[in-house]
C-alpha cells in the first residue's frame, strides 16, 4: 500500500541561475563560492540530496539554514549520533495514548464481544481493535516523516551523518532515492513535494557507496584570504576593514602551522566578534594573546603559537597592507 500525501508535485520553483543563488545566499548572510552555488542549483533542478563534507566550522550546517531562509522554507533538522534508529528519526507510536485508550476500552470489552458466537468471530473483532491502535491518530512523526509531510516543501538537514551507524545509513537509502519511507502498519508514505535534502559529514568515518551514489557531492574547503574577508564582513558588520584584513591574514598564517586543530571559519567569525567587543582597532600583541583561546581550542596549540606571535603578527600586517 502506498500513501500519497497529496497530488504529486515537482517541488518549489527552482532558482533561476547559479548567479541568482550566489546573490540570494549573500542576501541572507551566507557568502558562497561558485562551487557551492552550482551544487545547490543542480540539487534543486535534479531533485538530488547534497552530501556536504569538510572540516567542522566551514559552514556546512549554515548552508542548509541559509538555503531554507533564502527559499522561505521551514528547516527540519535531524542530528545524527551513534545508536540513532527509525523510532527517533522517522516515527514512533504514542504509547501513552494507546495505553489510555486500552484502559478505557477495557470496560467495554463485553459490549465489543457481544454476539460473537465463536472464538474466531471474537478474535476478528479484537484484531480490528488492534489495528485502530496502530493508525494515524496514534502516530508520532519524527523529522524524516515531518519532512515528507510538508506540502509546500522544506529543507531537510541530516546533520553529521558520519556519526550514525551503518545500519541507519542503509535505512536512509529509500528516503534519499525516492523521497518515500515504509511504515509497516501504514505502508509506503511518499512525499507530495520532495524536500531539499542536505547531509553533512565531518569524515568521522567513510560513508557507503550506496549513499554517495544517491547524492551530489560537495566539499567545502577552508576559504582563501579574500573570501574569508567577505565572510567576516558579512557576519560581523561592525569590524573595520583594516582590522578585518589583519585578523584574517593572522588566521590564515595559523593554518600553515602544525596544530592539533587549525581555526575554521566559525572561529574566525567568533574572534572578529570578540575583537569588536573589546574595541580593538588593530592586532596588538596583548589583545591577541588574551583572545587566542577563541581561535585555538587546545592548550597545547596556544602554547605552541605564543612564542611565534610577533612573527605571525608581522606577517599578517604585511599581507594585509598595514604599517
Amino acid at each position: 500500500m502506498t500513501v500519497q500525501l497529496s497530488r504529486p508535485s515537482v517541488g518549489p520553483a527552482p532558482l533561476a541561475s547559479v548567479e541568482a543563488i550566489t546573490a540570494g545566499l549573500a542576501g541572507v548572510g551566507y557568502i558562497a563560492s561558485r562551487r557551492i552555488a552550482t551544487a545547490l542549483y543542480m540539487a534543486q533542478h535534479l531533485q538530488k540530496p547534497v552530501l556536504v563534507e569538510g572540516m567542522a566550522g566551514v559552514g556546512k550546517t549554515e548552508l542548509a539554514i541559509s538555503t531554507a531562509a533564502l527559499l522561505g522554507f521551514p528547516l527540519i533538522r535531524l542530528q545524527c549520533y551513534e545508536g540513532l534508529d527509525e523510532s527517533k528519526a522517522l516515527y514512533e507510536w504514542k504509547y501513552g495514548k494507546q495505553l489510555l485508550y486500552t484502559q478505557i476500552l477495557k470496560d467495554r470489552m463485553g459490549e465489543t464481544l457481544a454476539g460473537a458466537k465463536t472464538m474466531e468471530a471474537a478474535m476478528d473483532r479484537l484484531h480490528g481493535m488492534g489495528d485502530l491502535f496502530f493508525s494515524e491518530p496514534f502516530l508520532e512523526p519524527r523529522p524524516l516523516l515531518k519532512a515528507l509531510r510538508q506540502d509546500g516543501g522544506c529543507v531537510l538537514l541530516i546533520d553529521e551523518i558520519d556519526k550514525s551507524d551503518e545500519a541507519f545509513e542503509a535505512f536512509l537509502l529509500e528516503m534519499l532515492s525516492a523521497f518515500q519511507v515504509s511504515v509497516p502498519e501504514l505502508g509506503v508514505i511518499k512525499a507530495r513535494t520532495p524536500p531539499l535534502v542536505f547531509l553533512t559529514s565531518n569524515n568521522v568515518r567513510d560513508l557507503g557507496d550506496a549513499l554517495k551514489r544517491r547524492c551530489l557531492h560537495l566539499h567545502i574547503p577552508l576559504p582563501d584570504q579574500h573570501l574569508e574577508e567577505r565572510i567576516v564582513a558579512t557576519r560581523v558588520p561592525g569590524v573595520e576593514a583594516q582590522l578585518n584584513r589583519e585578523l584574517v591574514a593572522f588566521v590564515q598564517s595559523l593554518r600553515d602551522l602544525e596544530l592539533r586543530k587549525v581555526p575554521s571559519i566559525s572561529e574566525t567569525v567568533d574572534w572578529a566578534r570578540a575583537l569588536v567587543l573589546l574595541h580593538a582597532e588593530a592586532l596588538a600583541p596583548d589583545v591577541v594573546r588574551e583572545t587566542l583561546n577563541v581561535l585555538l581550542k587546545f592548550e597545547q596549540d596556544i602554547v605552541a603559537v605564543e612564542p611565534k606571535l610577533n612573527e605571525l603578527l608581522g606577517r599578517a600586517s604585511e599581507v594585509s597592507g598595514g604599517e
